[in-house]
């Protein structure tokens, strides 16, 4: 299955793990030419964040360790993106 993108909603500690630290893991896992990572949700312990990551043939399995082992809580996939070509999520037209 060849994965283009992935949209995770991750959870991670208010003090560590840093953007930075998690930025350093998903780096290494094969297959990711880029990413961003977007703070949405912030309380006093937690802060939420969406991680989107593109690529060509990202190794799924291996960017979910790299998160988890960087200290970071994957709650779910959002968006996966898979095949030949990228193909962008449209909303149907409201009646």
């Amino acid at each position: 299955m060849r994965i283009r993108r992935v949209v995770l909603d991750v959870d991670k500690a208010f003090a560590q793990p840093s953007p930075s630290d998690i930025a350093a893991a998903i780096d290494r896992v094969r297959g990711v030419e880029g990413f961003n990572i977007s703070v949405e949700e912030v309380d006093q312990e937690t802060v939420g964040t969406l991680i989107n990551v593109e690529g060509d043939n990202i190794d799924l399995e291996g960017l979910l360790q790299a998160i988890e082992h960087a200290g970071a809580a994957v709650h779910g996939i959002e968006e996966l993106v898979v095949g030949e070509r990228m193909v962008d999520y449209r909303r149907r037209a409201s009646k």
